[in-house]
C-alpha cells in the first residue's frame, strides 16, 4: 500500500438521489476507509457493523448508535465497538470519514 494524499476531500464525496455513493480510500482486511455524502433527508438503516469511527466533515443530522440519536455536525467524531447498530439522518447535506476496522 502506497501513502496517497488527498489535498481536497471535497473531491471525492459524491451525493446521489440514490444515497451515498462511498468512495474507497483504502481497504485490506483489517480496515476500510471510506468517505461520503448523504443529501439532507436520506439515511442509512441501523445496522450492525464492525469496529468503526465516524468523523463528520460537513452539513448537521444524526449518528444512531443502538437506538439512541446523537446530533452530528462538522468536527465530530464518533467510535464504536464491533456489532453496534448504527444508521445515519442527514438534516442537511452531510459528509463523513469512515474507518471501518475488521
Amino acid at each position: 500500500m502506497e501513502t496517497t494524499l488527498y489535498p481536497n476531500w471535497k473531491e471525492k464525496i459524491s451525493f446521489s438521489d440514490e444515497g451515498p455513493q462511498p468512495s474507497i480510500l483504502m481497504a485490506d482486511d483489517k480496515v476500510k476507509i471510506i468517505m461520503a455524502g448523504l443529501e439532507a433527508g436520506q439515511q442509512i438503516p441501523e445496522h450492525p457493523e464492525a469496529a468503526a469511527m465516524y468523523h463528520f466533515l460537513e452539513g448537521n443530522g444524526w449518528m444512531l448508535a443502538d437506538g439512541e440519536r446523537l446530533p452530528v455536525s462538522a468536527g465530530a467524531t464518533i467510535v464504536m465497538p464491533e456489532g453496534t447498530s448504527r444508521g445515519m439522518e442527514a438534516e442537511t447535506p452531510l459528509s463523513f470519514i469512515a474507518v471501518r476496522i475488521a
